[in-house]
């Protein structure tokens, strides 16, 4: 399935996409996409719900504006430097282990909603990100149990003010987790659409120009990898979003650097999980 959720920002509600192309808001289903949603088997129930409620549920309008696809998570964990030419774009060696950062929460909004320039930053870059949503509560999962714990994945542009991140103490945390800075969606595609989420295309546009165009395959770290070594070190919670990294051509890898100015449109997608459009505009 495509889940998604729609709506003003105040008013978010849930919806599916089903294989016809056909939006529907299932909010007489009862529940959000959040952790209560995805640790009672939320999306299977769905599934079931949808077999005899699907023609009762109005269509989702075309010009809705959708939302992050998942509803507050307990956290983001973020993955740096996780593809190779990546690491070797910003002078970096290629980590041992994975490297993890948290990204707020607050951050989250939907995929084609603005981002917002922070106030003194002259660094705000992009990075197109494959992003994995826990199904379920996992602490200390192998490798081999990884994707049972896996509710499906989205897309994520993992906005990064530089300085914040790099020269204001060493805390990518701070770097990371403006308003705005954690476009999901458009949708949340359960895990059995998508069968080798380690050999997914992806790439990223600034102004029309490609930027970061790559697969997930380069991926230095893979996805059963990463779920399994971040649940040896936090309980992972239903909802929760591992963002896995982002390929070659950021802004601070190019020569010379460049970041976004106010007015700069940022275009991203991944194979099969969908597209995002960003506007930039300053804080005000």
């Amino acid at each position: 399935m495509k889940l998604f959720r729609f709506g003003s920002p105040d008013n978010e509600r849930p919806g599916v996409m089903l294989l016809s192309g056909r939006s529907l808001d299932v909010s007489a289903f009862g529940q959000d996409y959040d952790e209560t949603f995805f640790s009672s088997n939320g999306p299977e129930k769905l599934a079931e719900w949808l077999k005899t409620n699907e023609n009762a549920c109005p269509d989702v309008p075309g010009n809705a504006r959708r939302a992050s696809c998942v509803k507050r998570p307990s956290k983001i964990v973020c993955v740096g430097l996780n593809y190779a030419k990546h690491a070797a774009e910003t002078n970096a060696p290629v980590p041992a282990e994975p490297i993890l950062f948290f990204k707020s929460t607050t951050a989250l909004v939907g995929p084609d909603d603005h981002v917002v320039i922070p106030k003194r930053s002259e660094k705000t870059d992009w990075e197109v990100e494959l992003a994995i949503v826990i199904g379920k509560k996992a602490t200390y999962v192998s490798k081999e149990e990884a994707f049972d714990y896996i509710a499906g994945y989205a897309v994520h542009n993992d906005y990064s003010e530089r300085a914040f991140q790099l020269e204001r103490g060493g805390q990518w945390v701070k770097g990371k987790s403006a308003d705005t800075f954690a476009p999901l969606g458009p949708f949340l595609v359960t895990k059995e659409e998508v069968p080798n989420p380690n050999k997914l295309g992806l790439w990223l546009r600034v102004n029309g120009e490609l930027l970061q165009d790559s697969n997930t395959d380069d991926m230095i770290f893979d996805v059963p990898t990463l779920v399994s070594y971040i649940s040896q070190f936090m309980t992972l919670l239903p909802g929760d979003v591992i963002s896995t990294g982002t390929p070659s051509g950021v802004g601070m890898g190019l020569k010379p650097q460049r970041f976004l100015k106010p007015g700069d449109v940022v275009e991203l997608g991944i194979e099969g999980l969908g597209t995002q459009k960003q506007t930039a505009v300053a804080f005000t």
